[in-house]
């Protein structure tokens, strides 16, 4: 740092408070190798140790699940009546 008249003049190193060796870079890089490797065995060992249970919670398990439901006879989920196609006029007056 130096003056000239009434001007202060500051060098990089001073104004940025540091050397710009680049350890920062990897640090960060490591970081992130390490950060995608752990989430990456959390989710393998996860999906390895999946039951019967947890896989009906799959689109696959449900699917399934539904295709053998269709098969064991003409199951519904709604409320079918065989006063369906009559249409109820009392509620409308």
């Amino acid at each position: 740092m130096h003056k000239e008249g009434e001007e202060i003049h500051i060098d990089e190193t001073d104004a940025s408070g540091g050397t710009k060796t680049g350890h920062m870079r990897w640090v960060l890089g490591i970081g992130l190798f390490l950060a995608i490797a752990i989430m990456s065995i959390i989710w393998i060992t996860g999906a390895l140790s999946q039951g019967d249970v947890e896989e009906e919670a799959t689109m696959s398990g449900i699917s399934e699940s539904t295709v053998g439901e269709e098969r064991a006879g003409d199951q519904t989920d709604s409320i079918v009546s065989d006063d369906a196609d009559e249409i109820d006029t009392s509620i409308a007056n």
